[in-house]
Parts: structure tokens; C-alpha cells; sequence
């Protein structure tokens, strides 16, 4: 069958408002998803096999396979369809991974969205949305998001989800140092977790007025990261001299993201930084209006 794309996920703003008993982080963001992303390929198979190709795949060469978001999302799946007294047939998964790894642009999360997507596709296995959620939420606070894959609101721990009606798209520029950030040491980091709550959006079927909401939120995260890998204000700084109308980091980082006036800025602007900064990742994308 065809594959799915995994789409990056962005944070175009994220607001920590307090933190639970259990230790788990309250946020509220505002998130969109990029044209650009990772590929998963799903086909029958005599027994379970998974591989990695792609630019970014040696990121992951050394990490056990049953460690990937992917395979645990196969076998959380299978899990459920067996406790309702299923047996689903062995698969060959191909991941090829072009989004950098642990950059705060969700690649991990995008990546276990899209294989279960796919497998209920090939197995024909539909099993209810509620026990989807349960399964996404089970294997990250991210992989709710990226299921819906179109612009929302996150809230709870990333569960809570609000769809949002953008009425236009974002002609962006990733800029990722290549320098992973630990999310749980980010949070860890947070100078204050009991933040004001992301205002109501506004401006959503205009893109001047919603850039001017935007500049008027946060990415709480985004102090603490720059602290932590300082190559981050250079990614800003460099997105703002090569002509972005905003710029800020994405999740817990390293990922930047700028927002320029048309697609062509953006693709100018993307060449120009390859050609300043040749290790970086540097891609120029655009977000999607709806799912």
C-alpha cells in the first residue's frame, strides 16, 4: 500500500500553565503542521520487520528497534486488537526518516501517528477512537496532536485537543543546529511552571492580524532551551537577518521555525542560510490549512 507522511509538528506557541501531581507538565499550544516530514511504508510480510532509510536515518542507527516510536506503536496496536480477540498478521515497516531527531518539530511523535494510521489502513482494524487516543497518549503526550495532523489548540498535558480554523497558510523556514535537546531536562529547567494561559486567538482567518496574536505569546520553553544550547538564539537571530516577519523556537528545541512573506522569501532565505551555516538543517516549508 502507499505510505504516509509524517508531518512535522510546530509550536507556534506554547504556554506552561502549571503541573500536575504526577509530575506531568499543563500546557496550552498552539500547533500546525508543515508539508515537510518523514515517510512511513507499511506491507504485509511472512514476519515483523522494520528498517530506516532517509538523510536523517543514521541519527537512529544505533538505537534498538524496539525502542522506536514505531514499532512500539505496531505493538501497542496489535495489543488492543488482541484483547478484543484479534490477531493481526505480521508487517514490514519502512521508515524514512527525513526530519532531524529530537528537535521539538515532533518527528518521533509524527512518525508513531502515521504507523497507526497505516496499519488500521492495511489490517482493516478500526479500533474506536477513544482506544486510538488511549494508544496515542500511551506512547507520547505528542502523538494525540499529531494524529489530527491540522492546525489546534494542545491542552492538559497534550491530550485536551481544539481544532482551529486558520484561514491561510505560513511560508516557513526550519532551521535545526543538529544539537538534540532533552525534553524532560527543558522542563526540568523551568524557571516558573504556573504561567499565564495562551490568549484567545486571533486574527485566525487573517494572516497580518494573526501575526500580530502571535508576537503576543510565548514558547515558555524557548528560555531554559537557549540556556541550555545557545546555538538556539543563533538559529533565531540567523532566521531574523535572512528576512523572517517572526521567528521562535519550536517544542523543546532545537528546532526554529520563521514565518516569511511567500514561499519565495522563504526558499531565498532557506539558500542563504544553507549557504552560511552548511551543517545545519535548513529546510523551507509551508504549514497546512487544514487536515
Amino acid at each position: 500500500m502507499p505510505g504516509i507522511d509524517a508531518l512535522a509538528k510546530i509550536n507556534l506557541a506554547l504556554h506552561v500553565t502549571g503541573r500536575r501531581a504526577d509530575g506531568y507538565h499543563l500546557i496550552e499550544s498552539l500547533v500546525v503542521f508543515a508539508e515537510l516530514g518523514d515517510h512511513v511504508t507499511v506491507h504485509p510480510a511472512e514476519r515483523d520487520g522494520f528498517s530506516l532509510e532517509g538523510p536523517e536515518a543514521a541519527a537512529l542507527s544505533a538505537e534498538a528497534a524496539s525502542s522506536n516510536l514505531v514499532v512500539r506503536a505496531r505493538d501497542a496496536l496489535r495489543d488492543a486488537a488482541r484483547q478484543s480477540g484479534m490477531e493481526l498478521p505480521p508487517v514490514d515497516i519502512r521508515l524514512d526518516k527525513r526530519l532531524p531527531v529530537a528537535s521539538g518539530i515532533g518527528g518521533g511523535s509524527a512518525d508513531a501517528a502515521a504507523t497507526l494510521k497505516a496499519l488500521c489502513a492495511l489490517w482493516g482494524y478500526d479500533p474506536g477512537q477513544q482506544t486510538l487516543s488511549r494508544i496515542a497518549l500511551d506512547l507520547g503526550a505528542d502523538v494525540p496532536m499529531c494524529l489530527q495532523g491540522r492546525p489546534l489548540i494542545a491542552r492538559g498535558i497534550g491530550e485536551a485537543l481544539a481544532p482551529v480554523y486558520l484561514g491561510f497558510t505560513l511560508d516557513l523556514v526550519i532551521v535545526n543546529p543538529r544539537i538534540g535537546v532533552s525534553t524532560p531536562k527543558v522542563f526540568s529547567a523551568l524557571e516558573s511552571r504556573d504561567n499565564p494561559p495562551l490568549p484567545d486567538p486571533q486574527g485566525v482567518g487573517d494572516r497580518n492580524r494573526f501575526l500580530e496574536w502571535l508576537a503576543g505569546t510565548r514558547n515558555d520553553l524557548q528560555p531554559p532551551a537557549q540556556e541550555m544550547v545557545p546555538e538556539i538564539s543563533l538559529c533565531l537571530s540567523a532566521l531574523q537577518l535572512a528576512g523572517a516577519q517572526f521567528a521562535r523556537m519550536s517544542g523543546s528545541g532545537a528546532s526554529c521555525f520563521g514565518v516569511f512573506a511567500n514561499a519565495e522569501a522563504a526558499q531565498m532565505a532557506a539558500g542563504q542560510l544553507r549557504d552560511d551555516r552548511p551543517g545545519w538543517f535548513i529546510a523551507a516549508t509551508r504549514t497546512l490549512s487544514a487536515g
